[in-house]
C-alpha cells in the first residue's frame, strides 16, 4: 500500500529536499505541497494524505494551529511536526494538539523515512534527540487539575500497564521496554493498545504526554 505525504513549509528548498528523499522510496507517494498553514487545510481537504509534515513557522497560519487545525478535522490524516532544537515550547504545544509525532530538521534522511511509515502504520514518533528535555521543558510540574481529572484513567491501569506506561514516558522503543520487563514485543504492544484504549487516547505520543501531565512521571526520574 502505497503511503501519501502532504509536505507543508514555507522555505522552498526544505519542500524540495523532503520531496527528494520520500519520493525515493517505492511505498511513498507525495501528493502535494503547501507553503503555510491556511494553504495546507486547503490541500489536505482535497488530498487526504495519510500523513502530514508540517513546519512550525510560517505565515498566515503557523504549523500549530494547522496541526490543530488538521487533528480535529481530518484525523485520518496523521501529523509530524518538524521543528529545531530552539523550539521545546512550540513542541509541547504541538504534543497538546495531538499530533502524531516530531522530527527533528536535521534528521538523517532514513529517520524521515522511518517516521512517515511508523506514523502512516498508527504508531507515534518522538525524535529521541529530544524527547526528554522537550518533556522536561512543558512538564515540568504537573497540573493539579489534569492530575485530579485524569486520576480515574491512571487507576484503571494495571500495574503492568502501568510499568510500560512508564518506561513509554522515558523514550524507550517496544523492544528496549520488553527486555527491560522480560517480555516479548508482542505482549507490549497489547499492553500499550490497552493502555490507549483506558486512557482515552489515539497515539503513543498523547500516551507519554497523559503520564507526565498527570504526574505519573516526572523529567528525571525513572
Amino acid at each position: 500500500m502505497t503511503i501519501s505525504v502532504a509536505l507543508v513549509d514555507d522555505e522552498a528548498m526544505i519542500r524540495v529536499g523532503l520531496r527528494m528523499v520520500l519520493s525515493g522510496e517505492p511505498d511513498i507517494e507525495v501528493v502535494g505541497e503547501a507553503s503555510d498553514g491556511v494553504e495546507a487545510l486547503g490541500l489536505i481537504a482535497r488530498t487526504r494524505p495519510d500523513v502530514v509534515l508540517i513546519d512550525v513557522r510560517m505565515p498566515r497560519m503557523d504549523g500549530l494551529e494547522a496541526s490543530r487545525q488538521l487533528v480535529r478535522e481530518h484525523p485520518q490524516s496523521k501529523v509530524i511536526v518538524l521543528t529545531t532544537f530552539d523550539e521545546d515550547e512550540h513542541v509541547a504545544a504541538a504534543l497538546r494538539a495531538g499530533v502524531s509525532g516530531f522530527l527533528l530538521k536535521v534528521a538523517p534522511p532514513e529517520d524521515l523515512i522511518e517516521a512517515v511509515r511508523t506514523v502512516a502504520a498508527g504508531g507515534g514518533l518522538l525524535d529521541p534527540a529530544v524527547t526528554l528535555r522537550v518533556i522536561a521543558a512543558f512538564a515540568g510540574q504537573p497540573d493539579p487539575t489534569r492530575v485530579t481529572s485524569r486520576a480515574a484513567e491512571l487507576e484503571s491501569l494495571t500495574g503492568r500497564e502501568t510499568d510500560v506506561l512508564k518506561l513509554l514516558a522515558q523514550g524507550l522503543t517496544n523492544t528496549q521496554i520488553a527486555a527491560r520487563l522480560y517480555l516479548g514485543e508482542a505482549t507490549v504492544k497489547t499492553h500499550l493498545s490497552r493502555i490507549l484504549m483506558k486512557l482515552n487516547v489515539t497515539t503513543r505520543v498523547q500516551a507519554v504526554v497523559f503520564a507526565y501531565e498527570s504526574g505519573l512521571v516526572r523529567p528525571g526520574t525513572g
